[in-house]
This record gives structure tokens, sequence and C-alpha cells, in this order.
């Protein structure tokens, strides 16, 4: 379905949210509004299938209708790999679990930041958190990495995807409006533009890409690499050991 949530003038714009509305249109909306989206989610699907071998375990932690989740056992076929997909919206779950043909995958409604979530987390080989940081409370950010740090297997690997604010505000200006112009160039009005942009002002809190390397350092992971960036949106790889 067409993306046209923000398509009517509304009289009063209220936060963004994972609603069943959003949801209907969610692969139309990310499609059209991440730049890069469609290479990030089958690399990262080709990155954590490798890394999980022949009987891994991978979390999809804010998972929305699957994609990243669909991506990686599309590209392992090993029949003991197993990817469980977690999310706090119940459209979403109810969405991922129509669209799954693969009995190697679950969804679960949940909460990641919820400490219930540390069952799945236990010797994960990879944890994926695609667009969902920047979602979270800022103040509980650390905390989740730190968690997923020391629960996850050793060896592993996590994959965090973000739109990023550069240090510069010149740098930053530049990606930003040319984010902007790159969504109408996709069809948004500048209507939809404006209040899609209002409405993510107070829940879409971005950090640089110097704050994201810090906090994953702080939380005890190795060798961060930023292995894609596109305009503003970013996405890095690390490990909880040296390699």
């Amino acid at each position: 379905m067409r993306d046209r949530v923000y398509s009517e003038e509304q009289a009063h714009i209220v936060d963004f949210a994972f609603s069943a509305e959003v949801t209907a249109v969610f692969p139309d909306m990310i499609r059209r509004s991440v730049p890069g989206y469609e290479t990030i989610i089958p690399m990262t699907g080709l990155i954590a299938a490798r890394q999980l071998g022949l009987q891994g375990k991978g979390v999809d932690l804010g998972c929305s209708l699957g994609a990243t989740t669909q991506a990686i056992l599309a590209q392992n076929p090993a029949p003991a790999v197993r990817v469980i997909g977690i999310d706090n919206s119940s459209p979403m779950i109810e969405g991922a679990v129509d669209a799954n043909l693969d009995n190697r995958a679950t969804f679960v409604l949940m909460d990641i930041l919820d400490a219930d979530t540390d069952a799945y987390l236990v010797d994960a080989d990879v944890i994926v958190l695609n667009f969902v940081l920047q979602f979270c409370e800022p103040s509980a950010r650390a905390a989740l990495l730190k968690r997923i740090r020391s629960l996850m297997a050793p060896d592993g690997l996590v994959i965090l995807s973000e739109k990023v604010r550069d240090a510069d505000p010149g740098t930053h200006s530049f990606y930003d409006e040319t984010h902007l112009a790159w969504k109408r160039a996709n069809g948004y009005s500048e209507l939809e533009v404006n209040q899609k942009r209002t409405a993510l002002e107070n829940v879409m809190i971005v950090d640089t890409e110097a704050e994201h390397r810090s906090r994953l350092a702080e939380a005890g992971f190795h060798g961060v690499t930023q292995w894609y960036k596109c305009l503003n949106w970013a996405s890095f790889i690390a490990r909880p050991q040296p390699q």
C-alpha cells in the first residue's frame, strides 16, 4: 500500500507511533524515507547469515514486519538456524507473523528495553538493531547495549543501523536538506515531509557517529566498523571481543 499517512493536513500532529495505520504502509514508507534501505537490509541479512553458520541463533531487535529476519534466513538455508524477532508494536508483530513463511523464525511481542528480553539474548550469535536505537530513550541506550554485550555469545556480532547526526553543523545541514529533497523526489509532498518531520521530533533522537562508537566501546564492544554510509544514514558492526 502507498504511504499516505501524512498526505492530508492535520490540525494537531501527534507523536509518530508504529500504529496499525503505519504498519499497513510501512514497506513503502521506509523504502521512500531511508536512503539505502534496500541495500542495508539484504546486506545485513548476508552479514548475519554468514555469522550464524549451521546452527546459530540471531535476534532481530525492533524487528517491525520482520524484513531483516527474512533477509537473514533467505541467505542461510541451514535447518538448525533460528532467528527471533522482537518488537513492542502489536500491529507490527501481527504483520510479521502473517508474512512469515519460514518456521525457523519466531516473533515476540515485547519491549526490547524490558529485562524479559534477556532470555532471548543469551548466547545469541548475531543481534541486529536496524533503525531502532534512535527510537529508544537516550538515557536507556547505553544500558541496552551493555545488556546485549553481557548476554550474547562472546564471539558474536552486533549490527547497528541508525540515522546519524554529523558533528559539523554545515555538513549535517547538507545531509539533512539532501535527504528531504530525496523524499520529495520519491513522491512525498511538502506537506507530507513537514508533517512527518514534526511527528518525529520528540520520538526519534539521533546521535553522532562518534557517540555511537563511544557508547559501543563503553559497553565492551571492540573493533567497531562502519560498513555503510549514505548521507545521514549509517550501519556499524561490532563484536564483544577482539578477533
